[in-house]
């Protein structure tokens, strides 16, 4: 029989077209040694099936998926569905070529209302339970089922509102017990059912929708642009969760080792204390920048600047992570080589060179064509731009449209939401300025995550008006 699951310590950094990037790199890391979340992932192969199959995975691959969870539960000691040791996870798309943003992950993966009430209660922190399960009925009802994110957060604003308070961590365990309810309902009265409590049906559920993002509209808009091939299919990776949302001692963040913008040789990102990762580029709370994390957790932040030192030095180039800090204990979720402007990939291709980390061929070979291209092309001139005189500061009202026609978008920001109009002739790869529903406004790239580390969030032009969710379009 076909093999179409494989187990992190069973891949490496070379199998990336069956793997996918983020399944290759997760498997050289833990190769590695270095503290990774344990999982298995679904090959690309798999997705090829199942597009060729009819949209449909097969009983054998299905069975290699039940073979693999078990093994996982085997590793971690805790069981999918077991209120005495629960198990959750998440589900990641990984393309074996970077396309940031542009399909689809679940986190909480396993949660129903009777391992809600365990978690609580293990944990002794019953807004942490709560809160994993609204976010799990939110994320699954927006990617499995496709009932639009924003009706959600317009729960989450009702709840807030009726309380009088403005950040979503403030809202206490009696708050997520509320959400939960207004979710699940929702949920029935949309779809006619119960939001399912089996996780193996969860799972299921789950990878098939990302196999269904590889086709969203965003992503095949992506890969025209970046001449990937429909037929490469993407990986899933199923990963046992770790928790940033847990107290002021957990957190969530992304950082690159360089500048993105610049190429200057410092750690480049930002983190949230007590949330997941969606937060970090949702607009709900602001981030602390990554070395605000040297007073925050000084052991962690340490930590955190050797591992980054070891993967550059490993991959030989600039990589962009993602981790997570469970009660003070730091974990990788992600690495992969770091999108750049132009004059940072010329700048970091040079010192990479100098420092001996990878000779001049493969330094050249780091620096795309079309960013040699960009490089000719007149610029401001960085000096008059730090003399000259801001117009004004600060974030505009939710009232203002937002016309975003570098990035080939016009973004109407309203409650939670936003209109995402074409707009015609417009630069696919420049950046615009989009604004949240509940933050700070972000700087959004379609050409990745520059210059700033929560660009995770990036929306090609659809071919017609969509409505979309602010944290989405941003």
């Amino acid at each position: 029989m076909k093999k179409y699951v494989y187990m992190f310590p069973e891949g490496n950094g070379k199998m990336r077209e069956l793997l996918g990037g983020k399944g290759a790199n997760l498997a050289e890391m833990t190769g590695l040694g270095m503290p990774v979340p344990q999982g298995f992932t679904i090959t690309t192969e798999a997705c090829t099936r199942y597009y060729e199959d009819g949209k449909t995975i097969y009983p054998d691959i299905q069975e290699q998926i039940l073979e693999y969870l078990d093994k996982l539960e085997k590793v971690t000691g805790k069981t999918l569905g077991d209120p005495e040791k629960p198990l959750l996870v998440s589900v990641r798309s990984g393309a074996r070529a970077s396309m940031p943003g542009m399909m689809d992950t679940i986190l909480n993966l396993g949660m129903n209302d009777e391992i809600c009430e365990a978690v609580a209660k293990l944990t002794n922190n019953p807004r942490f339970a709560r809160d994993s399960y609204r976010r799990f009925i939110q994320m699954f009802s927006d990617v499995v089922m496709e009932l639009p994110k924003s009706t959600f957060e317009q729960f989450i604003d009702q709840v807030k509102d009726k309380k009088g308070v403005k950040m979503d961590n403030e809202l206490d365990a009696d708050d997520m017990s509320e959400l939960i309810v207004l979710f699940k309902d929702h949920y029935k009265k949309s779809l006619g059912e119960d939001f399912p409590q089996d996780p193996k049906k969860q799972l299921m559920e789950a990878v098939r929708a990302v196999f269904r993002s590889w086709d969203n509209p965003r992503a095949n808009t992506y890969r025209r642009m970046n001449d990937i091939p429909h037929s490469w299919g993407t990986a899933v990776n199923v990963q046992s969760m770790v928790f940033g949302n847990m107290g002021e001692t957990s957190g969530t963040g992304v950082a690159f080792t360089r500048d993105p913008a610049t190429g200057e040789k410092k750690l480049y990102g930002e983190f949230l204390m007590n949330a997941q990762g969606e937060d970090v580029v949702a607009g709900i709370r602001t981030p602390q920048p990554i070395s605000a994390l040297a007073d925050t957790m000084p052991e962690v932040y340490n930590q955190f600047v050797d591992i980054s030192s070891r993967l550059e030095k490993h991959y030989g180039d600039m990589q962009d992570m993602e981790f997570t800090i469970e009660n003070g204990k730091l974990y990788m979720l992600q690495t992969r080589n770091g999108k750049r402007t132009a004059q940072a990939a010329l700048k970091v291709a040079v010192d990479l060179v100098d420092e001996g980390v990878c000779t001049k061929e493969q330094a050249v070979m780091k620096v795309e064509p079309k960013q040699l291209d960009a490089l000719l092309h007149p610029t401001f001139n960085p000096e008059a731009l730090k003399a000259a005189t801001p117009i004004t500061t600060g974030l505009p009202p939710r009232s203002m449209l937002l016309a975003a026609s570098v990035t080939g978008v016009a973004l109407m920001p309203a409650a939670s939401s936003a209109i995402v109009v074409p707009v015609q002739g417009a630069m696919t790869s420049a950046c615009a300025i989009c604004l949240g529903p509940r933050g700070s406004a972000s700087r959004r790239s379609s050409s990745g995550r520059w210059p700033v580390a929560s660009s995770r969030r990036c929306f090609q032009s659809a071919a017609r008006p969509k409505r979309v969710s602010s944290a989405d379009a941003a």
